[in-house]
């Protein structure tokens, strides 16, 4: 059981490597293309948005590939196909148990599913994040924008800082 903990608490590491990469590409997009949020559409904030969401969210099906790869490797499934369901359904937690792992190896499921509840809620909380931050710079644009010319330098100076 100590090789399992050790293998999986390995598989953990090497995902939170991926998400912690995935989530600076992801934030610097969003900081590379905030002009899209000041402007007054509507559609470019969510683009912007949506290709965020979509950057994390295939961050997590790598994370779950990464465990498929792991599974395959200790001789648990023998095509990719049932390997990376498998692993999909332990990393988003559905547990359907319609596929079960041998005796030697079965710990590393409920490893994998602490990891999904994990980088699934770090991708969460990101997405929240910069959707707060998109909805708060457009509302302020539309609605609460500076009333003069020096309001609305300060206001620059604020947000290049």
């Amino acid at each position: 059981m100590m090789l399992s903990l050790a293998i999986g608490g390995a598989a953990m590491m090497v995902c939170l490597l991926v998400q912690g990469f995935l989530l600076f590409l992801a934030t610097r997009y969003y900081v590379m293309h905030i002009a899209w949020v000041k402007s007054s559409s509507r559609a470019m904030t969510m683009l912007l948005i949506s290709r965020v969401m979509l950057m994390l969210v295939l961050g997590n099906l790598l994370q779950g590939g990464i465990w498929a790869l792991l599974f395959m490797s200790l001789g648990e499934f023998s095509d990719w196909d049932t390997a990376y369901y498998f692993s999909l359904v332990n990393f988003a937690t559905l547990g359907y148990g319609d596929i079960v792992m041998s005796d030697r190896w079965r710990i590393l499921g409920p490893i994998q599913a602490m990891n999904g509840v994990l980088m699934i809620g770090v991708s969460t909380a990101s997405i929240t994040a910069v959707v707060h931050d998109a909805f708060q710079r457009s509302w302020q644009k539309s609605n609460l924008g500076p009333k003069t010319t020096e309001q609305a330098q300060k206001n620059d100076q604020i947000e290049s800082d």
